[in-house]
Parts: structure tokens; C-alpha cells; sequence
């Protein structure tokens, strides 16, 4: 048996052992709750710069982004203005105004529509291309110009092409809706004007009056043919009508090799006369009456008219230098070789 000493003894240490592990469990505790305590003041300091970094962020968004997203939207909206357009994205019909005059210095210039009509020819994503028409005519060699690079480019990308005629359709204006396959019409549409005209002024008798005349030399008998301050002979009139009627014959004949297989053939169509949508189509001077929405819903479902313009001579000059300028710089920048270092 042990003795009573070594049984206090052995207690003691028991006791001792127990309170020092019980100081280390508290000790351990504390450390414990300080490592929490730092964790979590970690985790408020994180949050609290991620709150300052996105309130920093709003501002700059507010001070320097929302001016700039509306330039962008206004700088949008003025290169629509000038005529200058993205896409088409996706298929498209492809739309060309003819509007206004045709002339070399008119908004339906061939300067102004031959390069709209090559980026509708050239554009794969448009399927067809229409001649959107509201012209009383003009000059005949724009005209051709018109026509004859129309058809140069058919003959590359090969498009169903139509002339919808609007308001009015008339001498060299329909000259150009020749050249399509259909041409459409509206109800209330002015067709024809086939022919030629030359209205020369005659100042000769006014200045008479007035006791003032000029001399001309010219080195030919019809060198100063239609010189309005000069007395119309006999043989100036016989020429000027000769080639009105050459002109008109030229004309003519071109309707004849387009459309003779339709026109109708107990009516004069080279009269110059005008004739409503339905009375043209009648006479067979087209061949469908309706609108342009109206043609390209029904003969290609499911694709959208895209404007190609003109817009206004100055401001599609202004546009089409500017888009020239931009799609040649992104060129420059897709053939541009990688840098060495």
C-alpha cells in the first residue's frame, strides 16, 4: 500500500497537470477567437474597398460614360444623315432611289447611283435589287450610264432587279426602269413621255427690236446650229428636227427590244404622252401594279427593304467620303502585317 505523503503528492501533480491543460485549452480559445476577430476584420476592409472601388466606378461612369454613350448615339444619328449606313446585316432586298431630275449635277446623278448600285450588286447578304423611281426624266446619256453599269453588274452577281415606279416615271427615268426585269407601278403612278424633246430660245426677234444684232462666223453652215441670238433657217429647223426624231427613234426602239413582246400593239406608245399606272400596264408599258412595301413583302417573304439612298447630294458626298474613309482604314488595319519586336 502507499503511503498517505505519496498519495497527496500524486493529487497534486493530478491537479497540476489539469489546470495547465486547462490554461493552454483557454489559451487556445483566445487565439482562436483573435484569429476569428482578424479574419473577419479582413473580410470587413475587403468589403468596404470593393463598395468604394464600384461607388468610384459609378462616378467615373456617370462623369465620363454617360457623355460619351450619348456621343456615340448623336454621332450615330448624324452618319445616318449623311447617308452613311452599316450592313445590311443579314438578307436584305437592296433599295435604290432614283428620285428628282437625272442629271450629271442632280441628286440622281450616275456619279451619285452607279456606286450604290455596285454595293448593292456586290453585297452578298442582298438577294434583289429595286429601282426605287420618282423622276420626270432628264438627261438620256446619265440615263445610260445608269442602265449600262446596272447591267454590268447583274452580269457579275446576278440579282433579281425590279424598277418600281411612284410618283412618276417618265422619259429618261423610264429609259432606266427598262432595264430591269419587272417594272412595277402604283394605281396612281405617271408613266411614258417615250420620246425626245429640244426647246432652243430664239432671241433674235427681241433683240431686233431693240436694234441690236450680232454677226456669227462659224466655219460650216450649221456650226452655230441653235445659237438662240441668230434667225432660225430653214435648214437649222430641218436639222433640230432630225435629231429629235433620230433621238426619239433610238428611244423607241429600245421599248420595242424591252417590252415589245408585251405592248400592245394598236396603240402608239411614242406619241410622248403620259398614261396612269393601270392605263401603262394596259398598254403593256409595265407589268404589275402596286407599291414598293407592297412588291417586296409579296415576292420575298420574310426579307426586309435596306435603303441604300442617296440622301441629299452635299450630305451623301459628305457620307459616302466618310464611309470610304473608314471602311479603308479597317482594310489597312486587316492586311496590316503583325510587328516584330
Amino acid at each position: 500500500m502507499q503511503s498517505e505523503p505519496q498519495t497527496h503528492a500524486a493529487t497534486e501533480t493530478q491537479t497540476t497537470d489539469a489546470t495547465s491543460t486547462n490554461v493552454l485549452l483557454e489559451l487556445l480559445r483566445e487565439l482562436r477567437g483573435q484569429r476569428e476577430a482578424f479574419g473577419e476584420a479582413q473580410r470587413l476592409a475587403a468589403s468596404e474597398r470593393k463598395a468604394e472601388r464600384r461607388w468610384k466606378i459609378a462616378f467615373q461612369l456617370m462623369v465620363f460614360g454617360v457623355p460619351v454613350i450619348f456621343g456615340i448615339f448623336y454621332f450615330v444619328f448624324f452618319l445616318s444623315t449623311t447617308g452613311f449606313r452599316l450592313g445590311p446585316f443579314g438578307n436584305v432586298v437592296g433599295v435604290v432611289r432614283i428620285e428628282g431630275a437625272i442629271g450629271a449635277n442632280e441628286r440622281a446623278s450616275a456619279e451619285t447611283i452607279v456606286p450604290l448600285l455596285e454595293k448593292a450588286f456586290a453585297n452578298d447578304n442582298v438577294k434583289a435589287v429595286v429601282l426605287s423611281i420618282d423622276s420626270p426624266g432628264g438627261a438620256p446619256v446619265e440615263s445610260e450610264r445608269i442602265y449600262t453599269a446596272m447591267r454590268n453588274f447583274k452580269q457579275k452577281h446576278p440579282k433579281p432587279t425590279v424598277a418600281v415606279i411612284n410618283n412618276i416615271g417618265a422619259s429618261a427615268a423610264y429609259m432606266i426602269a427598262l432595264h430591269a426585269d419587272k417594272i412595277i407601278v402604283g394605281k396612281y403612278s405617271i408613266v411614258g413621255s417615250i420620246g425626245a424633246i429640244m426647246a432652243p430660245w430664239q432671241f433674235d426677234r427681241a433683240i431686233a427690236k431693240v436694234e441690236v444684232s450680232q454677226k456669227v462666223y462659224a466655219s460650216g453652215k450649221l456650226k452655230a446650229f441653235l445659237y438662240p441670238f441668230t434667225p432660225m433657217t430653214p435648214e437649222v429647223d430641218a436639222k433640230a428636227q432630225q435629231l429629235v426624231d433620230q433621238l426619239g427613234g433610238a428611244f423607241l426602239q429600245e421599248v420595242l427590244e424591252k417590252r415589245g413582246a408585251h405592248l400592245k400593239q394598236s396603240v402608239n406608245v411614242a406619241t410622248g404622252e403620259v398614261w396612269p399606272g393601270p392605263e401603262a400596264k394596259a398598254l403593256g408599258l409595265a407589268d404589275e401594279i402596286g407599291t414598293l412595301d407592297e412588291y417586296v413583302t409579296t415576292a420575298w417573304s420574310g426579307l426586309k427593304p435596306y435603303d441604300f439612298g442617296p440622301s441629299p447630294q452635299g450630305i451623301q458626298l459628305f457620307g459616302r467620303t466618310l464611309q470610304d474613309v473608314l471602311v479603308g482604314a479597317v482594310q489597312r488595319l486587316a492586311v496590316q502585317p503583325p510587328l516584330v519586336h
